[in-house]
């Protein structure tokens, strides 16, 4: 069964599902464009995008393809009628205001096309497996730099270069690079911050493969390490391995970042660690579903998760160590195989 007649099986027959989302209608589609929307009836789909994107959209297989103005919304809201569901989270209120002057009765929805997302089938897990076997390479390379001297703007680039090389279409974000006091930011912006000797040196990178991301990140130490280094990087590797473990099936968001955190609380890191245990990856690097405290989210196969803790100590240094998790009925698969024990760099 395609993923556009999924979707049917989940609408109602009065309230067809105006998709407005870039990453659903690519995920549905197959289809790339800015000023994009999908109309989908039990019985019918229809596409809608401007001149720019025309002839390309003409070649999307099992939809019926409308070209309109660049006003995309103003076309739509002469277009259709009647009783329309939408997005809630994709729909700009300005947009909505749009389509509501038209006459439409619009009914908001909440992540409809995302939860057929969050379940991988195995195209999206091999275009996946094929991102993070690029990062692999990209950190096994990354390791035999030299580190010492070098700012984290200088790295991060050094590292992007690597995915490219190692064959992403892109990296899938801007690589994350943290030295000492940087790498105690979370999701420090690399900078013109100079790797000494003792720091810790945090580094987030993926790759995107046709449409989909890879997520990993690993710290390194920049020659010997304190004390209190060291402990954190102990401490938070422990955490993140106690929380791999517990990745399965049927298990909620929450109890598995419980794991980590009451690893890192009984450390006495727990004030350090404030972020979410992971989260969902595939078109987007951000998806579900997610791993907090306050995730309602429950786990099924073909999920793919981050599991990456972290402890952060202002001003000093930070540690964060991640993987990406394949959810299975057992044991979770792991794809990243670069090493999670520290690697010491000059």
């Amino acid at each position: 069964m395609s993923r556009l007649q999924r979707l049917q099986e989940r609408i109602e027959e009065e309230e067809p599902l105006l998709v407005t989302t870039e990453a659903n209608v690519f995920y549905l589609t197959g289809f790339e464009g800015s000023n994009t929307a999908l109309l989908v009836e039990c019985d019918r789909v229809r596409l809608f995008t401007d001149f720019r994107y025309a002839e390309s959209a003409r070649q999307v297989p099992d939809v019926e393809f409308t070209e309109v103005r660049r006003d995309l919304y103003g076309a739509l809201a002469g277009m259709l009628d009647g009783r329309i569901a939408f997005e809630a989270a994709g729909l700009t209120y300005d947009r909505w205001e749009t389509l509501r002057d038209g006459g439409l009765e619009l009914v908001p929805t909440r992540r409809v096309v995302e939860a057929l997302r969050a379940v991988k089938d195995e195209r999206e897990l091999d275009a996946i497996r094929r991102a993070t076997e690029i990062t692999n390479r990209a950190y096994e390379r990354l390791a035999e730099e030299r580190f010492l001297g070098r700012t984290e703007k200088e790295l991060a680039w050094t590292m992007e270069r690597f995915l490219r090389e190692e064959g992403a279409d892109a990296a899938a974000f801007n690589v994350g690079l943290g030295t000492g006091p940087g790498g105690a930011v979370p999701h420090a912006h690399p900078s013109n911050r100079v790797v000494e000797h003792g720091h810790l040196v945090v580094v987030d990178a993926g790759a995107k493969v046709d449409g989909y991301n890879s997520d990993c990140t690993r710290t390194f130490a920049a020659g010997e390490l304190d004390d209190e280094a060291r402990t954190i990087y102990d401490v938070c590797l422990a955490a993140q391995r106690a929380a791999l473990d517990a990745t399965r099936a049927g298990k909620s968001g929450q109890e598995i970042d419980k794991v980590a955190r009451e690893r890192i609380n009984a450390a006495g890191f727990g004030r350090e660690f404030g972020h979410g245990l992971g989260h969902g990856v595939g078109i987007l690097v951000h998806e579900a579903p997610t791993l907090r405290p306050e995730s309602a989210d429950s786990l099924e196969p073909g999920n793919v998760v981050t599991i990456e803790p972290g402890i952060y100590l202002p001003g000093r240094n930070g540690v964060r160590i991640e993987d990406l998790a394949v959810v299975t009925d057992g044991a979770p698969e792991v794809p990243t195989t670069f090493t999670k024990e520290l690697v010491t760099v000059g």
